[in-house]
């Protein structure tokens, strides 16, 4: 399943300017990546974007409010020499660390499990879900864990969740993160997401799905030529699969929330234009994130009016990761 333009959009990428030619190779990036952005947002903007790349990613951390007050978990931490600002409009659970003595991961609180160490934007994404609803959850791309232990964090470990991931690897990591923070109201599955046998069964599914990781390019400069034009392909039809079968998962009037790390078109916007012409048991909710509204036309595809209501973030606009995210809502027939 892909869109019917992506191909065209590729195509039109891969048409560089001399623009886009120059800032790539001042800045590092394949060419057709900047071409991009320069569709989206024009020339200013694009070297605001840019420059804003260029600037390591601060380290942030989430409380784990289940476990420890965050005021005092702060005082714990300020004593040991850690400067901490709150994160409010991201979380209220977050902090900016503006000062350590040593990394953040290597203290006593960090393995009683009283913080994860998470982008702000990560961590506002799953406010935007629907958890006060009965019934169980699911976490469709669980490892390492951030958004599943935020998620039993929110719902005081009182709801299951069933956290799927398919990586051997990566799902060690899963597990020793829900352990360290000491939830036990979960499920863990090691296989493919997209063949669960549990259609209609969840309340609300968290989607963040495996993307290019093109929004942490402040963490990971490699992202800036790890991907090509046909590995964009192929990920926006894992995307996409993924996202049609995460709505079979969840029971009519429930939603997912399809989160990508992603500042591309082809991993958010035209991603959720193809499941709004391929269902028609499904509409976009609007969500309350300090986000950007997203582009509705790229490279002259115009796309369904609904997507407006989702939200992306940029690095040089609100400071930190780029992503995208969406609520889609399963239509009660």
């Amino acid at each position: 399943m892909e869109h019917p333009k992506i191909k065209h959009v590729l195509s039109r990428a891969s048409q560089v300017s001399e623009k886009a030619r120059l800032l790539a190779g001042k800045y590092g990036y394949r060419p057709f990546m900047v071409q991009r952005y320069l569709e989206i947002l024009g020339e200013e903007e694009t070297l605001r974007l840019l420059e804003a790349n260029e600037k390591p990613l601060p380290v942030t951390l989430r409380c784990n409010s289940y476990l420890v007050d965050c005021r005092d978990l702060k005082e714990r931490l300020e004593r040991k020499g850690f400067r901490l600002e709150p994160l409010r409009e991201f979380s209220p659970h977050g902090f900016i660390v503006r000062r350590a003595p040593h990394p953040a991961g290597a203290t006593h609180e960090y393995l009683q499990g009283y913080y994860y160490l998470q982008g702000p934007v990560s961590m506002s994404i799953v406010h935007a879900m629907d958890l006060d609803v009965d019934g169980p959850l699911l976490d469709m791309a669980a490892a390492p864990g951030g958004k599943a232990t935020q998620i039993l964090q929110l719902t005081g470990d009182s709801r299951l969740l069933v956290a799927v991931e398919k990586s051997k690897r990566r799902i060690k990591a899963l597990r020793s993160n829900l352990q360290r923070m000491r939830f036990k109201n979960y499920i863990i599955y090691r296989l493919d997401s997209r063949r669960l046998p549990f259609n209609n069964a969840f309340a609300s599914v968290l989607l963040d799905a495996p993307s290019t990781g093109e929004g942490i390019i402040r963490k990971d400069p490699r992202r800036k030529t790890s991907r090509s034009p046909e590995d964009l392909l192929e990920i926006h039809r894992l995307q996409v699969e993924m996202l049609y079968r995460a709505l079979d998962y969840v029971r009519p009037g429930g939603s997912v929330l399809y989160a990508t790390c992603s500042l591309g078109p082809e991993e958010g916007e035209l991603v959720i234009d193809t499941i709004l012409r391929l269902r028609e048991d499904v509409t976009i909710d609007p969500i309350s994130l300090p986000a950007s509204e997203p582009p509705t036309e790229y490279f002259g595809v115009k796309l369904d009016s609904r997507v407006s209501l989702c939200r992306r973030f940029w690095p040089h606009r609100q400071g930190y990761e780029g992503f995208f995210a969406c609520k889609v809502r399963r239509v009660e027939r």
